[in-house]
C-alpha cells in the first residue's frame, strides 16, 4: 500500500510541476500577430512559434512521467527506497540454460527484482519476490559460525 500511495504522491507532484511549469511557458509564449485586427482564440494552430513552443513543452512532460515511471519500478515494494547492489545472472552465451537479467536488492531485506535483460518471446515483467523474513539474520548467523 506504501508503494502506491508513494507512487501517487510523486505523480501527483509531477503533474503540479508540471502545470506549474506549463502556466510559466504560456506567460512567456510570445503573442501571435492579429490579422486584420482579430487575434484568434487558440493560436496553437494558427501560429508556429507557438505550436512549437508546445511540441517542446509536451515532450519535457512525457519525459518527466517517464522518469516517475522509472523511478518507481526500481522502489522496494515494502519500504519504498531504492533497491541496490545490482547482480547480473544467466549468460549470453547460453541463453537456454539461464536467460541474462539483473537483480537487485532491498538493502532491509524485504525482496528482490528480476529483471529480464533478454525478452525473445515477449515483453516480459520484472520480476518482485519479497522474502519471509530478514535475509541479513541468515548471513550474520553464517558469520558468527565461522568464528
Amino acid at each position: 500500500m506504501k508503494y502506491w500511495a508513494y507512487f501517487a504522491a510523486k505523480f501527483a507532484a509531477a503533474g503540479l510541476f508540471l502545470w506549474g511549469s506549463l502556466s510559466v511557458v504560456l506567460r512567456i509564449a510570445p503573442t501571435p500577430a492579429t490579422f486584420m485586427g482579430v487575434k484568434p482564440k487558440n493560436p496553437f494552430a494558427v501560429d508556429l512559434g507557438f505550436t512549437f513552443l508546445m511540441l517542446a513543452f509536451w515532450l519535457f512532460a512525457a519525459g518527466v512521467i517517464w522518469a516517475v515511471v522509472w523511478d518507481q519500478r526500481y522502489r522496494c515494494r515494502t519500504c519504498v527506497r531504492r533497491l541496490r547492489m545490482p547482480i547480473h545472472k544467466g549468460s549470453w552465451k547460453s541463453v537456454l540454460l539461464g536467460a541474462p537479467s539483473t537483480e537487485y536488492i532491498c538493502i532491509y531485506g524485504h525482496g528482490t527484482l528480476d529483471v529480464p535483460e533478454l525478452q525473445i518471446t515477449g515483453h516480459r515483467n520484472p520480476d518482485w519476490k519479497p522474502h519471509g523474513e530478514d535475509i541479513w539474520k541468515e548471513l550474520y548467523s553464517a558469520e558468527e559460525t565461522n568464528k
